[in-house]
């Protein structure tokens, strides 16, 4: 049997790729790139940056995309015999990342090429490649050095065992509840778990803490008990809080570990904290700029926040009997509110979005907007559910994408995008590499040979993730490095993506992505009348509850003590953002993996700081609109040119300006969430 990993395909094997392929076929492929290493450090080895690519490049991409392969089948198919494989590469391999960020000979091999004779894009990534090797720490000496890289291993190590902590102690947790106590719950939902039940060969209803079982539970279960049942099972996850053996998941020892790290990381390179650090290949140009941005949008949006408040607490009394609502009761009040002053809900809007459909309808607009062809493709897939899809402009391939929309045991909860590989011109063979991307969800599956039906928020996440695919795929750019999402700066990262929420609320969008689950009819236009209305419904307690977020991690890297309780920052924040009191024993910190095992450490703020950038980027499509409702291909093709086409080999500010003519202003994002306005008596 050959390995799946070391096989010439240009795309990944997954579904050949075995447990017992992972460590030898990293450590060949490690052993490649090393040797490419010595190669292009050798002293006789010219300092030009294609040589150096030709080479070395070509090595770490070919190791880069199989050990991402590996990575992506712990998120997706996790197993037991995976996660070993998994954990016993991972000190190595990131040991291999560290020495190479780090290497004293690479960094002066970059530091000698004549810069005069590198392209636009190329200077680009040089730059990102030196700054790169600062921040590896390149220019440590001695005992910091081997320090430095001691906490790059060590911090792998626990970020992967906080994923795993927080998929298992949500896997593991299940209730079987009765009939009478899913009363108020949709069908498909209450079927999914008698389905799920019978599957185990159990009485009742199987719930459990996936997102698509966990939040119709909170919207629609009558039974308050029931809700509460679930509510603490969720907030208590990975933590001392929870039930029973489950505490064997708790993630707290792990967190101040990984804040004690990350500040002697920040302090062994010379800055006096990690957000510090976290911001040099940013937007944004200190801690103090990002407090200062979300205390001020908190600011604005706290009088709309305190309005939603008030209004459920009197819909709660006068129409629910609830005159002490708890924290489990406020999802469910907000869901009664919402059918009362819109006379609709999101179970009777739900029937109207069938997963086929919702993609046609996302294609039709990408296809519109940005002259492409989107078709079936095949490809090696890691579960039959996963679909394969090409990208196609006059005929050439632009890009191609995975989407696994399903969630399902063994899948980490959560959507995002990544990538397989980027567009390349590659210095090997002459040839322009397409870009590969990964879009992967958690929603419902269908039922008794019916379609999945997704909720609008579900269509919003699809529209969201197809943003970042659409931002990777259709980059025009030919140097890797700073081609599609690499080299983006990350608190811009967010742009193409919320950008695409906006035409989840069109119109012209929607009627073309919708056909009821039993009739076949489009989404009345009443009910989508009444959907726009209903759409900054408590956006001011939204706004709050990202600031919340974003404000604890940045004050968690700047001035907390890793030893000290984080739990009582995040009281604190609360204390200073929040509206509503939530429970003693909640413990939602125990899996923020975004801050712990995701790449957002001291830049959560980012979906926010980026909200700023898509909104004002979308009000020039509302500025040059048809009446007729039509979207302006101008102003389409001048957002491709200028914002995806150019990746990260501009930086984000110049694209937004040679997009928009001007830096972003924050009136469109107030606007467009109804925050413009004085609060209604």
């Amino acid at each position: 049997m050959t390995n799946a990993l070391l096989e010439t395909a240009s795309l990944p094997l997954f579904d050949r790729i075995t447990p017992p392929d992972v460590a030898p076929a990293i450590e060949a492929l490690m052993a490649r790139a090393s040797a490419a290493l010595e190669t292009v450090t050798a002293p006789d080895f010219p300092a030009d940056w294609n040589a150096i690519a030709q080479e070395l490049d070509v090595a770490t991409e070919k190791l880069g995309m199989a050990w991402s392969a590996v990575s992506h089948l712990s998120s997706v198919a996790d197993s037991p015999e995976l996660r070993a494989a998994y954990n016993e590469v991972l000190p190595k391999i990131t040991e291999f990342w560290t020495n190479l960020g780090a290497d004293e000979r690479l960094y002066a091999k970059y530091k000698a090429i004549d810069v005069n004779r590198l392209t636009a894009e190329q200077k680009k990534a040089h730059a990102n490649a030196l700054r790169g090797f600062v921040l590896s720490g390149a220019e440590l000496q001695g005992a910091a050095r081997e320090r430095f890289a001691k906490i790059q291993e060590r911090a792998a190590e626990l970020a992967q065992k906080f994923s795993e902590n927080t998929l298992d102690a949500t896997d593991t947790w299940a209730y079987y509840a009765t009939e009478a106590e899913l009363d108020g719950v949709s069908a498909d939902v209450v079927q999914a778990a008698r389905a799920a039940a019978q599957a185990e060969g159990k009485d009742g209803y199987k719930l459990t803490l996936k997102m698509p079982c966990y939040l119709p539970v909170m919207q629609f279960a009558h039974s308050s008990a029931l809700r509460e049942k679930l509510y603490r099972a969720y907030v208590t996850r990975a933590s001392d809080q929870a039930e029973g053996d489950a505490v064997q998941y708790d993630n707290a020892p792990l967190i101040k570990e990984i804040l004690a790290l990350r500040l002697e990381e920040a302090q062994l390179l010379g800055y006096p904290n990690f957000a510090e650090v976290s911001l040099v290949p940013k937007m944004a140009q200190s801690p103090q700029q990002v407090i200062g941005f979300l205390r001020d949008l908190a600011q604005r949006a706290r009088p709309y926040a305190e309005k939603d408040v008030a209004d459920l607490r009197a819909f709660a009394a006068k129409e629910l009997g609830l005159s002490d609502p708890q924290p489990w009761d406020w999802t469910y009040i907000a869901e009664k509110l919402k059918e009362a002053r819109y006379a609709f809900s999101e179970q009777e809007v739900k029937q109207y979005f069938t997963a086929p459909k919702v993609l046609d309808g996302l294609f039709k607009i990408i296809e519109t907007l940005f002259d492409v062809k989107i078709s079936r493709d095949t490809a090696a897939v890691w579960h039959p559910a996963v679909q394969f899809y090409r990208l196609e402009r006059q005929g050439q391939t632009v890009g191609q994408f995975y989407l696994d929309q399903p969630a399902r045991k063994g899948k980490r909860g959560g959507a995002w995008m990544d990538d397989v590989r980027s567009r390349w011109l590659r210095p090997d063979t002459g040839l322009l590499q397409t870009p590969v991307a990964h879009m992967v969800c958690n929603f419902a599956d269908g039922v008794d040979g019916k379609p999945a039906l997704l909720t609008h928020d579900d269509v919003i996440t699809l529209f969201h993730e197809s943003g970042h695919a659409l931002h990777h795929m259709l980059t025009q750019v030919n140097e890797k490095d700073v081609s599609g999402i690499n080299g983006v700066e990350w608190d811009a990262v967010e742009l193409p993506s919320q950008f695409m929420e906006n035409f989840c609320w069109e119109w012209d969008v929607l009627r073309h992505m919708t056909a009821h689950v039993e009739t076949g009819e489009p989404l009345p236009r009443a009910l989508y009348d009444k959907m726009i209305a209903a759409k900054n419904f408590q956006a001011g307690m939204g706004t709050l509850r990202q600031v919340e977020f974003a404000l604890f991690d940045m004050l968690l890297h700047t001035e907390h003590q890793p030893d000290a309780d984080y739990n009582a920052l995040l009281q604190q924040v609360r204390a200073e953002v929040a509206v509503l009191p939530t429970t003693a024993y909640n413990r939602s910190t125990n899996t923020f993996s975004h801050i712990f095992a995701g790449g957002y450490a001291a830049g959560y703020y980012s979906y926010k700081w980026a909200e700023v950038l898509s909104a004002d980027a979308y009000a020039a499509f509302e500025e040059t609109q048809g009446s007729d409702g039509s979207t302006s291909q101008t102003t389409a093709q001048k957002y491709l040119h200028n914002i995806l086409e150019m990746g990260g080999s501009r930086s984000a500010m110049d694209n937004f300006k040679a997009f928009r003519g001007r830096e972003p202003q924050l009136d469109a994002l107030l606007r467009h969430q109804g925050m413009a306005e004085p609060v209604a008596a």
